[in-house]
């Protein structure tokens, strides 16, 4: 059975736990936003549901301290970062809010031959179900919900077992917004249960940001049942550094993308990746900032324990640890790991916390090499002061996104997500509103 409940990971101290829904209160969801979706979602005006969505923005401004303090009970966020967060996800529904019209308009298509004419319309598909993890609790919900619910869709939450008080601020949310019952609904489900939902013949779609695990569960069950699925995984996010006119900018750069939100990010920057020429000059000031570096506690004790296995793995494949203490209860301290074994699969894993990897790369080739040595395609990250070199490597890096000489420059109207084992799918942007849409084309004769 699911267990929902807050847990804060600063103290290990139970706050509150929630029950699991019955079975019979997960179907009344389903059909809550079956029921939304056919008096609303059919019928509602563009408009209407901008309208909606934007006074959702505004509420996650104005509640951002609230918000704020939920996650930083559940999820161990400093509440500054929390509150940013929330404010950002109000940014997400104001961007969706904005430009609906343009992204949903009708595309005129222009005839080869023969007379009248053709369009695709972009209409709603119906119940949407989302499943949620607890890094980001706020703006991983908005990156789904923002956009499809603009576009006429009904969405049923299944948030991650440590968020079940920041899930239901944000159906709260909703409702006070002004949406229908149904239209946007929270369940607390256990595995079983989000089966039965994803083979629901209501349900038209799901959308996980999670595991790979989680995700190729979630695949297998949607196949089945012949459902579209969008699915942002874990990632191993090269940063490359194959040169650098100020190298304590790059260094502090790689902090950061390294740890932020404690290097609880599936698009941090977990491999370091440093040419030859610069390696030297790089690792020890890039290891001194990062063991200077005081992080939050890590979303839980077992999410701690867990990091500390897979450091001691690579540690016993021969990597060398510079560390800055020892880990107490989900405080996990901050670490570099260089001298990795790339022949050992630990040198690929997915370090989930304030963690580094470093590697030397003699040229511009191997750089690329390592960078794409994983089963991962999320993010990446290249720094050089070649701009076509720059370009060159943002080609042939296997990956959805690369950021070249920048970090935290994601936004709202930026594609997100990945290749390989980190998913398919993307969402933000106007690529995000399109992922369920029903395209339909219209051919008129005469």
């Amino acid at each position: 059975m699911t267990e929902y409940a807050v847990t804060d990971p600063s103290t290990g101290q139970l706050v509150r736990s929630y029950p699991t829904d019955s079975d019979e209160k997960v179907s009344a969801a389903v059909a809550a936003a079956q029921a939304a979706f056919d008096t609303w979602g059919r019928t509602s005006t563009l408009q209407d549901r901008v309208k909606l969505i934007r006074r959702v923005a505004d509420l996650h401004v104005e509640r951002s301290d609230e918000l704020a303090a939920i996650i930083n009970r559940e999820m161990g966020k400093p509440v500054a970062s929390a509150r940013g967060e929330a404010r950002f996800s109000g940014a997400i529904y104001r961007y969706y809010a904005d430009n609906a019209e343009r992204f949903l308009a009708d595309e005129p298509i222009e005839l080869i031959g023969g007379e009248g004419s053709a369009l695709v319309r972009k209409s709603p598909v119906g119940p949407l179900l989302g499943i949620m993890p607890w890094n980001y609790p706020y703006y991983q919900v908005a990156r789904f919900a923002g956009p499809n619910l603009v576009a006429g869709n009904t969405i049923v939450l299944k948030h991650a077992p440590q968020c079940p008080e920041s899930a239901a601020a944000i159906q709260q949310i909703f409702l006070d917004a002004g949406y229908p019952e149904g239209a946007y609904v929270n369940i607390y489900a256990d595995n079983e249960q989000v089966a039965e939902i994803i083979a629901d013949p209501r349900v038209q779609g799901v959308s996980l940001t999670g595991s790979e695990r989680a995700g190729a569960a979630v695949a297998e069950i949607a196949g089945r049942h012949l459902k579209k699925v969008v699915l942002e995984l874990g990632g191993s996010d090269p940063f490359i550094v194959l040169s650098s006119d100020d190298i304590d900018a790059t260094v502090d750069a790689a902090v950061t993308a390294r740890l932020d939100n404690a290097g609880q990010a599936c698009n941090a920057a977990k491999r370091i990746i440093v040419h030859e020429s610069l390696y030297d000059a790089f690792v020890p000031r890039f290891t001194e900032k990062v063991l200077a570096d005081t992080t939050a506690p890590l979303s839980s004790v077992a999410a701690a324990e867990r990091l500390e296995q897979q450091v001691a793995e690579v540690v016993a494949a021969g990597a060398t640890l510079a560390s800055s203490g020892e880990r107490v209860g989900a405080h996990y301290p901050t670490g570099v790991l260089t001298d990795i074994d790339r022949g050992d699969p630990s040198s690929r894993t997915e370090l989930f916390g304030p963690v580094a990897m470093v590697f030397k790369a003699g040229d511009e080739a191997e750089a690329i090499e390592i960078a794409n040595d994983t089963q991962y395609g999320l993010g990446s990250y290249v720094f050089t002061t070649d701009a076509e070199q720059a370009q060159r490597v943002a080609d042939r890096i296997d990956a959805g996104m690369v950021f070249v000489n920048g970090v935290g420059v994601e936004s709202m109207e930026l594609p997100f997500g990945g290749v390989k084992r980190s998913g398919f799918g993307r969402e933000l942007g106007r690529f995000g509103i399109d992922e369920f849409l029903n395209r339909k084309l219209i051919r008129t004769v005469g």
